[in-house]
């Protein structure tokens, strides 16, 4: 039930953040809601494996290599949903940075 609440919070904060940011579109709550799944799978499963693989450029970046990753995944979800679109990498570095604040705010309120 909490997994469900987190991905409906995501969905809210993509739909916040696609009528704030210019070159964040999305065209449904339907689809705010496949954004939020998508984006939860691709960090749960894909970025550990990224995080491992660029381990050495991680840490000589001090961490920031990280945003980069975020940024990546961002894209990805961009390729594989058709009716949300991201302008370019900085768009998505800055959505990815964006997402993570509102994340950490929504999920805070139903702790």
């Amino acid at each position: 039930m909490n997994y469900i609440l987190k991905i409906l919070l995501t969905a809210v904060a993509v739909i916040i953040l696609a009528k704030i940011l210019p070159g964040v579109e999305v065209d449904s709550y339907v689809t705010a809601i496949w954004v939020a799944v998508l984006i939860g799978l691709l960090f749960a499963i894909l970025k550990p494996i990224l995080v491992v693989l660029t381990l050495p450029v991680t840490i000589l970046t001090l961490g920031l290599f990280l945003f980069v990753i975020n940024a990546a995944l961002i894209l990805i979800a961009n390729s594989w949903i058709d009716g949300f679109s991201v302008a370019g990498f900085w768009t998505a570095l800055l959505f990815s940075i964006l997402l993570s604040f509102f994340e950490s705010i929504l999920y805070k309120v139903i702790e």
